[in-house]
Order: structure tokens, then C-alpha cells, then sequence
């Protein structure tokens, strides 16, 4: 990625957070190829660490995309941070209110920029004992049909090691060993045209869920299970760290 391209703030980013993860991790990076060079991407994630944004944002700029991740809405109206991180092309997403609505169009208008936006589908670390994925949320499906650009699925294995949220416990040795493998783009041909239904949506969304999954049991090993369902308690929405409904 052209250093001219990025700006003072993006440059800035990149100083303070790129020689920290060159001595915490040892990695191994593949198909960096499959996020391109340019247009919009959808990079649908899984989600084992708090430690995930930082090494997938890793990956993902050494593959020469600028990465664009979502958050709270209430981070970004906080003086100065929301300001930087605009400056960053990361974008707001407001929760459980009508105004999810505007935050699907800021998704939308980021990827007609030729952004690649990053969206965890399960919306919080996975609560699956072993780590496998959940069955996800929809909004990358719905995204997807909105947009129809690539959807490419990127695992990960190994920043559990760095913070692991089973037992909330940090590791700050450095050289630990992260795994990063980007696919060839989820096919999601076969509903192009179709309505964004909750059956067709879901029916989009376990498809992803099960790649993510497969390209997992890939490189951590082990036979993988069913997509796994958390019980939803019903008087409260889970915590979503850079998902969409």
C-alpha cells in the first residue's frame, strides 16, 4: 500500500501498532491474494480473541488493504477519539435502535468506496468451549445482497494465545506463534437475486459460518462440530464487537 495514500492518522496507526505485533507474534500469513488490491471486500472473520482486530488488521495491510472495522456508534462521539478514528476509515454502527438502518448505508457506502470492511458474523468471541464458530448473526449476508461484492472468508488460530477469553488471561511473551489464512471469496451465487428473507439470510449466513469453519479445522487440526448455538437470553442482546444483525 502506497505510504502517500494513507494520511498522517492512518501512517500514525500503523507506526504505533505494526512494530508491537512484529515482536508479540511469529506469524504465518497466507493468501493475502484473495483480498485484492483494490474494490470492495467483505472480510467475514472468526472470532476467538479480543486480541483478533489486532492480528487480522496485521494481516490484512500487509496484504495491501487498508482495514475497516466496526464499532459503537458512542465511541465515535467521544471527543478526539471519534475524530481519529473517522480519520482511520473506521465506521460507526449503532445497536438495537432504528438508526441500524443508516449504519447498513455507512457499510454500503464504505465498500462502494472500494473499502475492505471487516465484520466478525458471530458479533462476540465465540462461546463455543473449544473455539469452533457459532451459528452467526446475518448482517454479512445481508451486506452481501446489498452490495454483491466478494465476500472472502479470513481464520485465524493463535490469538488466544495472546489473550485468551476463556480465562481472561493476557500473554505478553513475545514470539507467539498466529495463523492467518485468507479463501478464495465464499460462493453465494445461488441467491444473487434473491429476496433478503430471514430464511434465504440464514440460509447465506450458515454457508459462510461452515467455510470459516472448515478453513479452521484446516489449520488448527481436530474434526470439527455443528455450527454451535448459545442459548439467547431473552432479556438482554449479547455484546457484539464489530458485528451487524
Amino acid at each position: 500500500m502506497a505510504r502517500r495514500r494513507l494520511g498522517f492518522w492512518r501512517r500514525f496507526a500503523v507506526v504505533l501498532v505494526k512494530p508491537v505485533m512484529l515482536v508479540w507474534t511469529r506469524r504465518t500469513w497466507r493468501g493475502g491474494e484473495h483480498l485484492g488490491r483494490d474494490g470492495g471486500v467483505i472480510i467475514v472473520a472468526n472470532h476467538i480473541s479480543h486480541a483478533d482486530p489486532l492480528v487480522s488488521a496485521h494481516f490484512i495491510y500487509d496484504s495491501g488493504r487498508w482495514p475497516q472495522y466496526l464499532g459503537k456508534a458512542s465511541v465515535f462521539r467521544v471527543p478526539l477519539v471519534g475524530w481519529i478514528l473517522r480519520q482511520c476509515r473506521q465506521i460507526p454502527v449503532e445497536r438495537g435502535s432504528v438508526d441500524a438502518v443508516r449504519s447498513l448505508d455507512a457499510l454500503v457506502e464504505a465498500l462502494d468506496q472500494g473499502g475492505a470492511v471487516v465484520i466478525y458474523p458471530e458479533g462476540t468471541t465465540t462461546k463455543q468451549p473449544d473455539l469452533w464458530p457459532m451459528k452467526a448473526k446475518t448482517g454479512a449476508a445481508r451486506l452481501a445482497l446489498a452490495t454483491g461484492v466478494p465476500v472472502v472468508p479470513l481464520v485465524m488460530w493463535g490469538p488466544e494465545r495472546i489473550f485468551d477469553p476463556r480465562t481472561n488471561r493476557l500473554n505478553v511473551r513475545p514470539r507467539i506463534p498466529v495463523t492467518v489464512v485468507a479463501g478464495d471469496p465464499v460462493d453465494l451465487t445461488r441467491w444473487a437475486d434473491a429476496p433478503p428473507t430471514r430464511a434465504t439470510l440464514e440460509e447465506m449466513t450458515d454457508a459462510i459460518m461452515l467455510r470459516l469453519r472448515d478453513m479452521l479445522a484446516e489449520i488448527r487440526g481436530g474434526t470439527p462440530p455443528p455450527l454451535w448455538a448459545r442459548p439467547v437470553r431473552p432479556s438482554a442482546e449479547p455484546q457484539q464487537h464489530g458485528g451487524v444483525a
